[in-house]
């Protein structure tokens, strides 16, 4: 389905966005879910309070593609008796789609725009082939992580992400030199078979190869606390000798997740010239009493906790008098 985009499915009053906020969180990349090869372009949003999903969209981010390896497009289809059902299978399909997009590419590279029939799947493909569209893939193991780059060494085109990556410490060496990047959790694996193999060194490990780390979500609580989740691989990594240290741990929530998403030349370092999102904590934010006191996203502040009678943003009325961080 690499014809949808997700932020026609996105909630942009979702009180969940302003938890994330309230844990320190400006920007995220919003992802379709992981039962297809395909699961559609994601969308990179800026949380400012705005009306409606395309306008809280990040200025000039580029698109990306969910895709997904392993076991989950494997489980879904073959439970319903259809292809893909194995391994093979799965790759099968990225190769097969890949052609037909190089072949759409192909035929209509010297058409004007207006006499190329339109094709939502192709177009996607077309501009993962192009190097517009960043591809974000869902991959757990070893194995589906070396045959995906296969695929991507055939067709021409770079793997931005491995998210989930639960094996990626295993080819660390390789990922470093080929640039691609590793979206991941800090201690969550055991939960299916290709889940594992997790270790809590893996971030530390990465980055000291010379990868790059992003502590990732795909819970709207784990969301809240991204600074305490690389705290955790910081510490990990440290307690097996393994030279990693806390301005490592903040780029895994800064600066490489920046990168993953294409978006470091405006975000994720403080520099002359880029955007002013900002998060002044209360405490060391490697510590897991630290809360976000304030934020800026663009320079304009989204969330001051010690004045409770300044305006609060307001990207959803769901929670009002309810209390909380407020």
């Amino acid at each position: 389905t690499a014809g949808v985009w997700v932020e026609h499915s996105f909630w942009a009053e979702d009180p969940a966005i302003e938890r994330a906020v309230q844990g320190g969180v400006t920007t995220m990349q919003v992802l379709p879910g992981s039962a297809n090869l395909f699961g559609g372009r994601g969308v990179i949003l800026h949380l400012r309070p705005m009306r409606g999903v395309r306008a809280m969209r990040f200025p000039g981010a580029p698109d990306t593609l969910k895709m997904a390896c392993g076991e989950n497009p494997k489980r879904v289809y073959g439970n319903r008796g259809g292809a893909p059902s194995t391994r093979m299978g799965n790759v099968r399909g990225y190769r097969d789609a890949f052609a037909q997009a190089k072949r759409w590419l192909k035929d209509n590279r010297d058409k004007p725009a207006d006499e190329v029939a339109r094709d939502l799947g192709m177009e996607t493909l077309a501009g993962v082939l192009e190097g517009r569209i960043l591809p974000e893939v869902h991959c757990y193991t070893v194995q589906d992580m070396l045959d995906f780059l296969a695929v991507a060494d055939e067709f021409g085109f770079q793997v931005r992400a491995f998210h989930h990556a639960l094996e990626a410490y295993k080819i660390r060496d390789i990922l470093a030199k080929r640039q691609v990047g590793v979206a991941t959790w800090s201690d969550w694996w055991g939960f299916k078979l290709e889940g594992w193999d997790g270790i809590e060194e893996a971030p530390a490990l990465i980055a000291e190869s010379g990868g790059r780390v992003a502590i990732h979500s795909d819970s709207s609580e784990g969301i809240q606390r991204l600074n305490q989740e690389a705290a955790k691989a910081m510490y990990a990594g440290k307690a097996a000798g393994i030279a990693v240290d806390e301005e490592d741990a903040l780029r895994w929530v800064t600066a490489d997740a920046a990168w993953m998403l294409g978006i470091d030349g405006e975000v994720g370092t403080i520099a002359p010239g880029k955007r002013a999102d900002l998060v002044a904590w209360d405490k060391n934010p490697m510590s897991v009493y630290a809360r976000a006191e304030r934020v800026w996203i663009d320079g304009v502040e989204v969330l001051d906790r010690s004045d409770p009678k300044k305006p609060r943003a307001p990207w959803s009325d769901f929670e009002l008098g309810l209390g909380g961080a407020r």
